[in-house]
Protein backbone atom coordinates (compact mmCIF):
# COMPACT_ATOMS: atom_id res chain seq x y z
CA UNK A 1 0.00 0.00 0.00
CA UNK A 2 1.24 3.46 -0.87
CA UNK A 3 -0.48 6.83 -1.16
CA UNK A 4 0.08 10.56 -0.82
CA UNK A 5 -2.24 12.95 0.99
CA UNK A 6 -2.27 16.48 2.40
CA UNK A 7 -1.19 16.53 6.04
CA UNK A 8 -4.27 18.25 7.50
CA UNK A 9 -6.69 15.98 5.63
CA UNK A 10 -4.86 12.90 6.85
CA UNK A 11 -4.70 14.14 10.45
CA UNK A 12 -8.46 14.70 10.46
CA UNK A 13 -9.15 11.22 9.07
CA UNK A 14 -6.82 9.48 11.54
CA UNK A 15 -8.08 11.48 14.52
CA UNK A 16 -11.75 11.03 13.69
CA UNK A 17 -11.50 7.26 13.11
CA UNK A 18 -9.19 6.90 16.10
CA UNK A 19 -11.83 8.19 18.49
CA UNK A 20 -13.69 4.91 18.05
CA UNK A 21 -10.71 3.00 19.47
CA UNK A 22 -10.94 4.74 22.85
CA UNK A 23 -13.54 2.38 24.33
CA UNK A 24 -13.19 -0.73 26.43
CA UNK A 25 -12.63 -3.33 23.75
CA UNK A 26 -11.37 -6.69 24.95
CA UNK A 27 -9.76 -7.80 21.69
CA UNK A 28 -6.22 -6.61 20.92
CA UNK A 29 -6.98 -5.77 17.29
CA UNK A 30 -9.78 -3.40 18.23
CA UNK A 31 -7.88 -1.55 20.94
CA UNK A 32 -5.77 1.20 19.48
CA UNK A 33 -5.42 0.38 15.78
CA UNK A 34 -6.97 1.98 12.70
CA UNK A 35 -7.29 0.23 9.36
CA UNK A 36 -6.15 2.14 6.26
CA UNK A 37 -7.30 0.77 2.92
CA UNK A 38 -6.34 2.28 -0.45
CA UNK A 39 -8.26 1.45 -3.63
CA UNK A 40 -7.30 3.65 -6.56
CA UNK A 41 -7.49 7.21 -5.28
CA UNK A 42 -9.86 6.34 -2.41
CA UNK A 43 -8.63 5.98 1.17
CA UNK A 44 -10.79 4.51 3.93
CA UNK A 45 -9.63 4.92 7.52
CA UNK A 46 -11.54 2.81 10.05
CA UNK A 47 -11.39 2.60 13.82
CA UNK A 48 -13.49 0.38 16.09
CA UNK A 49 -13.82 -0.97 19.60
CA UNK A 50 -16.57 -3.39 18.43
CA UNK A 51 -19.31 -1.24 20.03
CA UNK A 52 -18.52 1.92 18.05
CA UNK A 53 -17.06 2.10 14.55
CA UNK A 54 -16.06 5.24 12.64
CA UNK A 55 -14.98 5.12 9.02
CA UNK A 56 -13.70 8.15 7.11
CA UNK A 57 -13.43 8.17 3.32
CA UNK A 58 -11.20 10.69 1.57
CA UNK A 59 -9.55 11.21 -1.80
CA UNK A 60 -5.78 10.74 -2.04
CA UNK A 61 -3.15 10.15 -4.70
CA UNK A 62 -3.12 6.38 -4.76
CA UNK A 63 0.22 4.86 -5.75
CA UNK A 64 -0.34 1.22 -4.76
CA UNK A 65 -3.51 -0.47 -3.51
CA UNK A 66 -3.40 -2.27 -0.19
CA UNK A 67 -4.40 -2.44 3.48
CA UNK A 68 -2.54 -1.95 6.75
CA UNK A 69 -3.41 -1.41 10.41
CA UNK A 70 -1.46 1.22 12.35
CA UNK A 71 -1.54 2.42 15.98
CA UNK A 72 -4.20 5.14 15.90
CA UNK A 73 -2.86 7.73 18.31
CA UNK A 74 0.78 7.31 17.30
CA UNK A 75 0.01 7.62 13.59
CA UNK A 76 -2.13 10.73 14.14
CA UNK A 77 0.54 12.33 16.36
CA UNK A 78 3.27 11.63 13.82
CA UNK A 79 1.35 13.07 10.88
CA UNK A 80 0.31 16.10 12.94
CA UNK A 81 3.96 16.79 13.79
CA UNK A 82 5.04 16.94 10.15
CA UNK A 83 5.43 20.12 8.13
CA UNK A 84 2.38 21.28 6.15
CA UNK A 85 2.07 19.78 2.69
CA UNK A 86 2.03 16.31 1.19
CA UNK A 87 2.57 13.23 3.36
CA UNK A 88 3.53 9.88 1.85
CA UNK A 89 2.57 6.62 3.57
CA UNK A 90 3.95 3.27 2.39
CA UNK A 91 3.39 -0.15 3.94
CA UNK A 92 5.93 -2.95 3.51
CA UNK A 93 6.91 -6.10 5.45
CA UNK A 94 5.14 -5.35 8.72
CA UNK A 95 6.17 -1.70 8.84
CA UNK A 96 4.70 1.54 7.59
CA UNK A 97 6.81 4.50 6.52
CA UNK A 98 5.39 7.97 7.10
CA UNK A 99 7.37 10.73 5.42
CA UNK A 100 7.14 14.38 4.45
CA UNK A 101 9.85 16.83 3.36
CA UNK A 102 12.97 15.67 5.24
CA UNK A 103 11.13 13.76 7.99
CA UNK A 104 10.78 9.98 7.91
CA UNK A 105 9.12 7.73 10.49
CA UNK A 106 8.94 3.94 10.39
CA UNK A 107 6.31 2.30 12.61
CA UNK A 108 5.49 -1.36 13.12
CA UNK A 109 2.02 -2.28 11.89
CA UNK A 110 -0.63 -4.51 13.50
CA UNK A 111 -1.88 -7.73 11.86
CA UNK A 112 -4.53 -6.94 9.27
CA UNK A 113 -6.14 -10.37 9.72
CA UNK A 114 -6.84 -9.60 13.39
CA UNK A 115 -8.84 -6.47 12.62
CA UNK A 116 -12.59 -7.11 13.00
CA UNK A 117 -14.60 -7.83 9.85
CA UNK A 118 -17.06 -4.95 9.46
CA UNK A 119 -20.42 -5.46 7.76
CA UNK A 120 -21.79 -2.84 5.38
CA UNK A 121 -24.94 -1.15 6.76
CA UNK A 122 -28.24 -2.46 5.49
CA UNK A 123 -31.90 -2.22 6.39
CA UNK A 124 -34.20 0.75 6.79
CA UNK A 125 -32.85 4.18 5.86
CA UNK A 126 -34.14 7.65 6.72
CA UNK A 127 -32.86 11.19 6.16
CA UNK A 128 -32.73 13.51 9.18
CA UNK A 129 -32.89 17.28 9.60
CA UNK A 130 -29.24 17.79 10.44
CA UNK A 131 -29.45 21.06 12.38
CA UNK A 132 -32.51 20.11 14.42
CA UNK A 133 -31.16 16.67 15.24
CA UNK A 134 -27.79 18.11 16.24
CA UNK A 135 -29.48 20.61 18.57
CA UNK A 136 -31.59 17.83 20.09
CA UNK A 137 -28.43 15.79 20.72
CA UNK A 138 -26.77 18.81 22.37
CA UNK A 139 -29.69 19.16 24.74
CA UNK A 140 -30.30 15.51 25.58
CA UNK A 141 -27.03 13.53 25.47
CA UNK A 142 -25.67 15.44 28.48
CA UNK A 143 -28.20 13.75 30.79
CA UNK A 144 -27.22 10.17 29.95
CA UNK A 145 -25.31 8.13 32.50
CA UNK A 146 -21.63 7.26 32.09
CA UNK A 147 -21.86 4.36 34.56
CA UNK A 148 -21.48 1.06 32.69
CA UNK A 149 -22.98 -0.74 35.67
CA UNK A 150 -26.33 0.65 34.50
CA UNK A 151 -26.06 0.10 30.75
CA UNK A 152 -29.61 1.09 29.81
CA UNK A 153 -29.07 4.55 31.30
CA UNK A 154 -25.99 5.08 29.13
CA UNK A 155 -28.29 5.23 26.13
CA UNK A 156 -30.61 7.80 24.57
CA UNK A 157 -34.14 6.68 23.80
CA UNK A 158 -35.39 7.73 20.36
CA UNK A 159 -39.09 6.96 20.08
CA UNK A 160 -42.12 7.93 18.05
CA UNK A 161 -44.16 10.70 19.68
CA UNK A 162 -47.18 12.39 18.15
CA UNK A 163 -46.33 13.43 14.60
CA UNK A 164 -42.59 13.33 15.26
CA UNK A 165 -40.02 11.81 17.56
CA UNK A 166 -38.88 12.21 21.16
CA UNK A 167 -35.33 11.89 22.54
CA UNK A 168 -34.94 11.02 26.23
CA UNK A 169 -31.91 10.46 28.45
CA UNK A 170 -31.53 10.08 32.20
CA UNK A 171 -28.88 9.13 34.74
CA UNK A 172 -31.55 8.83 37.50
CA UNK A 173 -30.58 12.23 38.96
CA UNK A 174 -31.75 14.26 35.97
CA UNK A 175 -33.71 13.70 32.79
CA UNK A 176 -33.57 15.54 29.47
CA UNK A 177 -36.43 15.31 27.00
CA UNK A 178 -36.67 16.83 23.53
CA UNK A 179 -39.59 16.58 21.10
CA UNK A 180 -39.10 17.10 17.37
CA UNK A 181 -42.38 17.55 15.51
CA UNK A 182 -42.57 16.51 11.88
CA UNK A 183 -39.28 14.63 12.18
CA UNK A 184 -38.47 11.06 11.26
CA UNK A 185 -35.62 9.19 12.92
CA UNK A 186 -37.33 5.90 13.66
CA UNK A 187 -37.70 3.90 10.42
CA UNK A 188 -40.97 2.24 9.45
CA UNK A 189 -41.73 -0.87 11.46
CA UNK A 190 -39.69 0.31 14.47
CA UNK A 191 -41.22 1.98 17.53
CA UNK A 192 -38.09 3.00 19.38
CA UNK A 193 -34.29 2.83 19.45
CA UNK A 194 -31.94 2.85 22.42
CA UNK A 195 -28.70 4.34 21.12
CA UNK A 196 -25.54 4.59 23.26
CA UNK A 197 -24.91 8.19 24.28
CA UNK A 198 -21.22 7.80 23.49
CA UNK A 199 -21.98 7.17 19.83
CA UNK A 200 -24.42 10.09 19.66
CA UNK A 201 -21.85 12.33 21.31
CA UNK A 202 -19.38 11.46 18.57
CA UNK A 203 -22.10 12.05 15.98
CA UNK A 204 -22.70 15.49 17.46
CA UNK A 205 -18.99 16.21 17.14
CA UNK A 206 -18.96 15.04 13.51
CA UNK A 207 -21.89 17.27 12.58
CA UNK A 208 -20.30 20.25 14.29
CA UNK A 209 -17.02 19.84 12.42
CA UNK A 210 -18.55 19.16 9.01
CA UNK A 211 -18.86 21.80 6.29
CA UNK A 212 -22.23 23.06 5.08
CA UNK A 213 -22.11 21.00 1.89
CA UNK A 214 -21.38 17.86 3.93
CA UNK A 215 -24.26 18.37 6.35
CA UNK A 216 -26.87 15.85 5.01
CA UNK A 217 -27.44 13.25 7.73
CA UNK A 218 -28.68 9.74 7.06
CA UNK A 219 -29.53 6.82 9.33
CA UNK A 220 -29.52 3.15 8.35
CA UNK A 221 -30.85 0.63 10.85
CA UNK A 222 -29.97 -3.05 11.15
CA UNK A 223 -31.08 -5.57 13.78
CA UNK A 224 -28.36 -4.70 16.29
CA UNK A 225 -26.69 -1.57 14.86
CA UNK A 226 -27.48 1.97 13.80
CA UNK A 227 -25.32 3.65 11.16
CA UNK A 228 -25.22 7.43 10.73
CA UNK A 229 -23.58 9.04 7.73
CA UNK A 230 -22.33 12.63 7.71
CA UNK A 231 -20.55 13.69 4.53
CA UNK A 232 -17.67 11.27 3.96
CA UNK A 233 -17.83 9.79 7.47
CA UNK A 234 -19.81 6.79 8.61
CA UNK A 235 -20.48 6.08 12.29
CA UNK A 236 -21.89 2.74 13.38
CA UNK A 237 -22.94 2.08 16.95
CA UNK A 238 -24.29 -1.09 18.51
CA UNK A 239 -27.82 -0.59 19.86
CA UNK A 240 -28.60 -1.29 23.49
CA UNK A 241 -31.10 -4.05 24.24
CA UNK A 242 -33.57 -3.83 27.08
CA UNK A 243 -36.47 -1.69 28.26
CA UNK A 244 -35.78 1.96 28.98
CA UNK A 245 -37.20 3.14 32.34
CA UNK A 246 -40.74 4.53 32.38
CA UNK A 247 -39.74 8.19 32.36
CA UNK A 248 -43.34 9.43 31.99
CA UNK A 249 -44.10 8.78 35.65
CA UNK A 250 -41.28 11.15 36.66
CA UNK A 251 -42.91 14.18 35.01
CA UNK A 252 -45.09 16.08 37.51
CA UNK A 253 -48.58 17.07 36.29
CA UNK A 254 -48.08 20.66 37.44
CA UNK A 255 -46.00 23.05 39.53
CA UNK A 256 -47.14 25.50 42.24
CA UNK A 257 -44.07 27.72 41.75
CA UNK A 258 -42.66 29.10 38.50
CA UNK A 259 -39.63 31.37 38.40
CA UNK A 260 -38.66 33.34 35.29
CA UNK A 261 -35.02 34.44 35.24
CA UNK A 262 -32.47 35.61 32.69
CA UNK A 263 -30.46 32.69 31.31
CA UNK A 264 -27.10 34.47 31.21
CA UNK A 265 -27.63 36.09 34.62
CA UNK A 266 -28.25 32.81 36.42
CA UNK A 267 -25.42 31.04 34.59
CA UNK A 268 -22.99 33.76 35.63
CA UNK A 269 -24.22 33.61 39.23
CA UNK A 270 -23.81 29.84 39.26
CA UNK A 271 -20.32 30.18 37.83
CA UNK A 272 -19.35 32.44 40.72
CA UNK A 273 -21.00 30.20 43.31
CA UNK A 274 -19.16 27.16 41.99
CA UNK A 275 -15.83 28.79 42.82
CA UNK A 276 -16.43 27.55 46.37
CA UNK A 277 -17.45 24.06 45.29
CA UNK A 278 -14.55 21.64 45.47
CA UNK A 279 -16.68 18.71 44.34
CA UNK A 280 -20.18 18.47 42.97
CA UNK A 281 -21.56 17.01 46.19
CA UNK A 282 -21.77 20.55 47.62
CA UNK A 283 -25.26 21.80 46.68
CA UNK A 284 -26.26 25.26 45.58
CA UNK A 285 -29.43 26.70 47.13
CA UNK A 286 -32.02 28.63 45.14
CA UNK A 287 -34.29 30.80 47.32
CA UNK A 288 -37.17 31.99 45.16
CA UNK A 289 -39.03 35.12 46.29
CA UNK A 290 -41.14 37.74 44.50
CA UNK A 291 -38.84 39.86 42.34
CA UNK A 292 -35.62 38.08 43.24
CA UNK A 293 -33.71 34.84 43.24
CA UNK A 294 -31.00 34.29 45.86
CA UNK A 295 -28.28 31.81 44.91
CA UNK A 296 -26.08 30.63 47.76
CA UNK A 297 -23.48 28.00 48.51
CA UNK A 298 -21.84 27.07 51.80
CA UNK A 299 -18.81 24.86 52.38
CA UNK A 300 -17.38 24.22 55.83
CA UNK A 301 -13.92 23.68 54.35
CA UNK A 302 -13.89 26.73 52.05
CA UNK A 303 -16.48 29.36 52.97
CA UNK A 304 -19.81 30.66 51.74
CA UNK A 305 -21.23 32.96 49.05
CA UNK A 306 -24.62 34.39 48.16
CA UNK A 307 -25.94 36.55 45.35
CA UNK A 308 -29.30 37.98 44.35
CA UNK A 309 -30.49 38.42 40.77
CA UNK A 310 -33.74 39.79 39.35
CA UNK A 311 -36.46 37.22 38.74
CA UNK A 312 -40.24 36.94 38.46
CA UNK A 313 -42.02 34.47 40.72
CA UNK A 314 -45.46 33.11 39.96
CA UNK A 315 -46.64 31.06 42.92
CA UNK A 316 -45.34 30.14 46.33
CA UNK A 317 -41.98 31.14 47.79
CA UNK A 318 -39.68 28.18 48.08
CA UNK A 319 -36.07 27.16 48.63
CA UNK A 320 -34.60 24.19 46.80
CA UNK A 321 -31.04 22.87 46.46
CA UNK A 322 -29.41 21.25 43.44
CA UNK A 323 -26.18 19.74 42.26
CA UNK A 324 -24.58 22.88 40.74
CA UNK A 325 -23.07 21.15 37.72
CA UNK A 326 -26.34 19.40 36.83
CA UNK A 327 -28.31 22.64 37.23
CA UNK A 328 -25.89 24.61 35.04
CA UNK A 329 -26.04 21.83 32.43
CA UNK A 330 -29.81 22.11 32.16
CA UNK A 331 -29.86 25.91 31.99
CA UNK A 332 -27.08 26.00 29.39
CA UNK A 333 -29.08 23.64 27.15
CA UNK A 334 -32.11 25.95 27.04
CA UNK A 335 -32.49 28.11 23.93
CA UNK A 336 -33.42 31.77 24.36
CA UNK A 337 -32.74 34.65 26.72
CA UNK A 338 -34.87 33.49 29.65
CA UNK A 339 -35.26 30.31 31.67
CA UNK A 340 -38.34 29.06 33.50
CA UNK A 341 -37.64 27.01 36.64
CA UNK A 342 -40.72 25.11 37.81
CA UNK A 343 -40.74 23.62 41.31
CA UNK A 344 -43.09 21.68 43.54
CA UNK A 345 -41.13 21.44 46.80
CA UNK A 346 -37.64 20.66 48.03
CA UNK A 347 -38.05 16.90 47.56
CA UNK A 348 -39.73 16.54 44.15
CA UNK A 349 -38.23 16.98 40.65
CA UNK A 350 -38.03 20.48 39.23
CA UNK A 351 -38.11 21.39 35.55
CA UNK A 352 -35.90 23.78 33.62
CA UNK A 353 -37.14 24.94 30.22
CA UNK A 354 -37.70 27.95 27.97
CA UNK A 355 -40.79 29.97 29.02
CA UNK A 356 -42.62 29.77 25.68
CA UNK A 357 -41.47 26.31 24.59
CA UNK A 358 -42.26 22.87 25.90
CA UNK A 359 -40.40 20.85 23.27
CA UNK A 360 -37.37 20.68 25.60
CA UNK A 361 -37.58 19.92 29.31
CA UNK A 362 -34.84 19.16 31.78
CA UNK A 363 -35.97 17.49 35.00
CA UNK A 364 -33.65 17.66 37.98
CA UNK A 365 -33.87 15.95 41.36
CA UNK A 366 -33.20 18.31 44.26
CA UNK A 367 -30.56 17.65 46.90
CA UNK A 368 -31.74 17.26 50.48
CA UNK A 369 -30.08 19.75 52.81
CA UNK A 370 -30.48 20.41 56.52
Amino acid sequence: MKFRCERDTLVEALTTAGRATAGRATTPAASGGVRMAVDGNDLRVTGTDLDLTIRVETEVIGLDNGICVVPARLAADIVRSLEPGAVTIEDSDGEVEISAARSRFVVRTLPVEDFPVLVEPAGNHVELDTDKFAEALRQVVRAASTDDARPLLTGVLITRFGDGIRLVATDSYRLALRDMTGAEAVPDGVDELLVPARGLGELQRLIGSSSKEDRPLGLSLADTDATFRVGNTRLTTRLLSGKFPDYQQLIPPGYPSKLLVGRDAILEALRRARLLVRDNTTPVRLSMRPGTLEISVSSQEVGHESEEIDAELDGEETTVAFNPAYLADGIEAVQGDDVLIETTDSSKPSTVRAPAQEDYRYLLMPVRVS
